[in-house]
Protein backbone atom coordinates (compact mmCIF):
# COMPACT_ATOMS: atom_id res chain seq x y z
CA UNK A 1 0.00 0.00 0.00
CA UNK A 2 1.42 3.65 -1.04
CA UNK A 3 1.26 6.61 1.57
CA UNK A 4 -0.47 8.13 -1.94
CA UNK A 5 -3.52 5.97 -0.15
CA UNK A 6 -4.23 8.93 2.41
CA UNK A 7 -5.50 12.12 1.01
CA UNK A 8 -3.60 13.79 3.95
CA UNK A 9 -0.01 12.51 2.95
CA UNK A 10 0.03 12.99 -0.91
CA UNK A 11 2.38 14.61 -2.46
CA UNK A 12 3.83 14.67 -6.00
CA UNK A 13 7.72 15.70 -6.46
CA UNK A 14 8.01 15.97 -10.07
CA UNK A 15 10.20 18.47 -10.74
CA UNK A 16 10.16 19.00 -14.20
CA UNK A 17 5.87 19.23 -14.39
CA UNK A 18 6.37 22.23 -11.24
CA UNK A 19 8.74 23.81 -13.01
CA UNK A 20 6.02 24.34 -15.89
CA UNK A 21 3.32 24.93 -13.73
CA UNK A 22 5.22 28.01 -11.56
CA UNK A 23 6.42 29.37 -15.16
CA UNK A 24 2.63 29.36 -16.20
CA UNK A 25 1.61 30.49 -12.82
CA UNK A 26 4.00 33.23 -12.96
CA UNK A 27 3.39 34.07 -16.49
CA UNK A 28 0.22 33.72 -17.27
CA UNK A 29 -2.12 34.75 -13.80
CA UNK A 30 -1.56 38.08 -11.81
CA UNK A 31 -0.94 38.38 -8.34
CA UNK A 32 -4.61 38.14 -7.55
CA UNK A 33 -5.20 35.03 -9.77
CA UNK A 34 -2.26 32.54 -8.03
CA UNK A 35 -3.57 34.27 -4.90
CA UNK A 36 -6.90 32.61 -5.52
CA UNK A 37 -5.53 29.31 -6.41
CA UNK A 38 -3.58 29.09 -3.27
CA UNK A 39 -6.49 29.69 -1.19
CA UNK A 40 -8.43 27.22 -3.39
CA UNK A 41 -5.89 24.62 -3.13
CA UNK A 42 -5.25 25.40 1.15
CA UNK A 43 -8.99 24.79 1.32
CA UNK A 44 -8.48 20.67 -0.50
CA UNK A 45 -5.70 20.49 1.82
CA UNK A 46 -7.16 21.51 5.21
CA UNK A 47 -10.57 19.81 4.25
CA UNK A 48 -8.18 16.70 3.49
CA UNK A 49 -6.69 17.12 6.68
CA UNK A 50 -9.16 17.95 9.07
CA UNK A 51 -11.23 15.23 7.40
CA UNK A 52 -8.19 12.31 8.28
CA UNK A 53 -8.40 13.67 12.05
CA UNK A 54 -12.21 13.44 12.13
CA UNK A 55 -11.77 10.07 10.60
CA UNK A 56 -9.20 8.51 12.86
CA UNK A 57 -11.25 10.14 15.97
CA UNK A 58 -14.07 8.67 14.82
CA UNK A 59 -12.09 5.00 14.02
CA UNK A 60 -10.61 5.21 17.32
CA UNK A 61 -14.25 5.53 18.87
CA UNK A 62 -15.62 2.67 16.85
CA UNK A 63 -13.06 0.73 17.60
CA UNK A 64 -13.46 1.21 21.57
CA UNK A 65 -16.81 0.99 21.45
CA UNK A 66 -16.56 -2.55 19.78
CA UNK A 67 -14.23 -3.34 22.48
CA UNK A 68 -16.11 -3.12 25.22
CA UNK A 69 -18.88 -4.53 23.36
CA UNK A 70 -16.99 -8.27 22.76
CA UNK A 71 -16.12 -8.02 26.80
CA UNK A 72 -19.52 -6.97 27.52
CA UNK A 73 -20.49 -10.22 25.72
CA UNK A 74 -17.77 -12.00 26.92
CA UNK A 75 -18.31 -11.50 30.17
CA UNK A 76 -22.05 -12.37 29.91
CA UNK A 77 -20.89 -15.35 28.13
CA UNK A 78 -18.79 -16.59 30.87
CA UNK A 79 -21.62 -15.84 33.40
CA UNK A 80 -24.24 -17.93 31.84
CA UNK A 81 -25.42 -21.23 32.70
CA UNK A 82 -23.94 -23.58 29.95
CA UNK A 83 -24.37 -27.11 29.45
CA UNK A 84 -21.79 -29.76 30.40
CA UNK A 85 -23.07 -32.64 28.64
CA UNK A 86 -25.28 -33.85 26.40
CA UNK A 87 -27.57 -37.42 27.00
CA UNK A 88 -28.71 -39.24 23.67
CA UNK A 89 -32.15 -40.89 23.53
CA UNK A 90 -30.27 -44.43 24.04
CA UNK A 91 -28.62 -43.48 27.25
CA UNK A 92 -25.15 -42.15 25.65
CA UNK A 93 -23.31 -39.39 27.48
CA UNK A 94 -20.85 -36.86 25.97
CA UNK A 95 -19.22 -34.41 27.65
CA UNK A 96 -19.83 -30.83 25.82
CA UNK A 97 -16.05 -28.87 25.85
CA UNK A 98 -15.89 -25.61 27.52
CA UNK A 99 -15.59 -22.79 25.38
CA UNK A 100 -15.41 -19.94 27.24
CA UNK A 101 -11.42 -19.17 26.90
CA UNK A 102 -11.30 -19.43 22.86
CA UNK A 103 -14.02 -16.60 23.33
CA UNK A 104 -11.81 -14.32 25.59
CA UNK A 105 -10.67 -11.22 23.63
CA UNK A 106 -6.88 -11.13 23.39
CA UNK A 107 -4.21 -8.09 23.44
CA UNK A 108 -3.37 -9.13 19.95
CA UNK A 109 -7.81 -8.60 18.68
CA UNK A 110 -7.45 -5.41 20.30
CA UNK A 111 -4.50 -4.08 18.28
CA UNK A 112 -5.80 -5.35 15.54
CA UNK A 113 -9.49 -3.72 15.63
CA UNK A 114 -7.42 -0.21 16.61
CA UNK A 115 -5.28 -0.56 14.11
CA UNK A 116 -7.94 -1.70 11.21
CA UNK A 117 -10.70 1.08 12.62
CA UNK A 118 -8.08 3.65 13.12
CA UNK A 119 -6.79 3.36 9.28
CA UNK A 120 -10.34 2.83 7.54
CA UNK A 121 -11.55 6.03 9.35
CA UNK A 122 -8.14 7.80 8.46
CA UNK A 123 -8.78 6.92 4.82
CA UNK A 124 -12.57 7.76 4.59
CA UNK A 125 -12.46 11.41 6.39
CA UNK A 126 -9.12 12.15 4.62
CA UNK A 127 -11.22 11.45 0.85
CA UNK A 128 -14.73 12.77 2.25
CA UNK A 129 -12.39 16.38 2.84
CA UNK A 130 -10.47 15.87 -0.44
CA UNK A 131 -13.98 15.40 -1.91
CA UNK A 132 -15.66 18.27 0.33
CA UNK A 133 -12.28 20.00 -0.16
CA UNK A 134 -12.24 20.32 -3.86
CA UNK A 135 -16.21 21.44 -4.02
CA UNK A 136 -14.42 24.38 -1.80
CA UNK A 137 -12.03 25.08 -3.48
CA UNK A 138 -13.88 25.13 -7.23
CA UNK A 139 -15.90 27.17 -5.65
CA UNK A 140 -13.54 29.76 -4.66
CA UNK A 141 -12.04 29.69 -8.68
CA UNK A 142 -15.79 29.73 -10.10
CA UNK A 143 -16.97 32.67 -7.86
CA UNK A 144 -15.55 35.25 -9.92
CA UNK A 145 -16.07 34.60 -14.04
CA UNK A 146 -13.22 36.23 -14.99
CA UNK A 147 -10.34 34.31 -12.97
CA UNK A 148 -11.98 31.20 -13.64
CA UNK A 149 -11.48 32.07 -17.34
CA UNK A 150 -8.26 32.97 -16.92
CA UNK A 151 -7.07 30.23 -14.55
CA UNK A 152 -8.14 27.94 -17.30
CA UNK A 153 -6.66 29.86 -19.65
CA UNK A 154 -3.32 29.08 -18.03
CA UNK A 155 -4.12 24.96 -17.84
CA UNK A 156 -4.87 25.14 -20.74
CA UNK A 157 -1.11 26.32 -22.02
CA UNK A 158 0.14 24.48 -18.91
CA UNK A 159 -1.06 21.18 -20.61
CA UNK A 160 0.11 22.46 -24.50
CA UNK A 161 3.69 22.90 -22.87
CA UNK A 162 3.20 19.43 -21.20
CA UNK A 163 2.03 17.67 -24.75
CA UNK A 164 5.38 19.36 -26.50
CA UNK A 165 7.41 18.35 -23.71
CA UNK A 166 5.91 14.26 -24.11
CA UNK A 167 6.46 14.25 -27.50
CA UNK A 168 10.32 15.86 -27.53
CA UNK A 169 10.70 12.98 -25.13
CA UNK A 170 9.34 10.83 -27.82
CA UNK A 171 11.34 12.10 -30.85
CA UNK A 172 14.63 11.70 -28.10
CA UNK A 173 13.85 7.85 -27.65
CA UNK A 174 13.54 8.57 -23.81
CA UNK A 175 11.71 5.87 -22.16
CA UNK A 176 11.76 8.15 -18.75
CA UNK A 177 10.88 11.68 -18.18
CA UNK A 178 6.94 12.99 -18.68
CA UNK A 179 6.64 9.59 -21.61
CA UNK A 180 4.47 8.01 -19.25
CA UNK A 181 2.18 10.72 -18.25
CA UNK A 182 -0.96 10.44 -19.85
CA UNK A 183 -3.57 13.87 -19.66
CA UNK A 184 -5.40 12.29 -16.46
CA UNK A 185 -1.89 11.66 -14.46
CA UNK A 186 -1.20 15.55 -15.27
CA UNK A 187 -4.00 17.14 -13.13
CA UNK A 188 -2.98 14.16 -10.87
CA UNK A 189 0.33 14.97 -10.65
CA UNK A 190 0.44 19.13 -10.42
CA UNK A 191 -2.81 18.48 -7.89
CA UNK A 192 -4.44 21.01 -10.51
CA UNK A 193 -7.20 18.30 -11.02
CA UNK A 194 -10.40 18.72 -9.21
CA UNK A 195 -10.02 21.94 -8.62
CA UNK A 196 -12.41 23.50 -11.98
Amino acid sequence: MSIDTFAALRRHPNHSLADTATKHLENDLSQQDRDVLTNAAKKVSTHATVGSVVGLGLGLFAAIRLRQNRLALFKSFRAAEKPVQIVFEGGRTEPVPDLTPLLKPTPLGDIATYLFFSAGGIFVGGETGFLTGSYAGSKTITKDPETRQRVEEAFRRFRVDLVKQQLDELEKGSKTGLAGLGAGDVTEKTGMGGLW
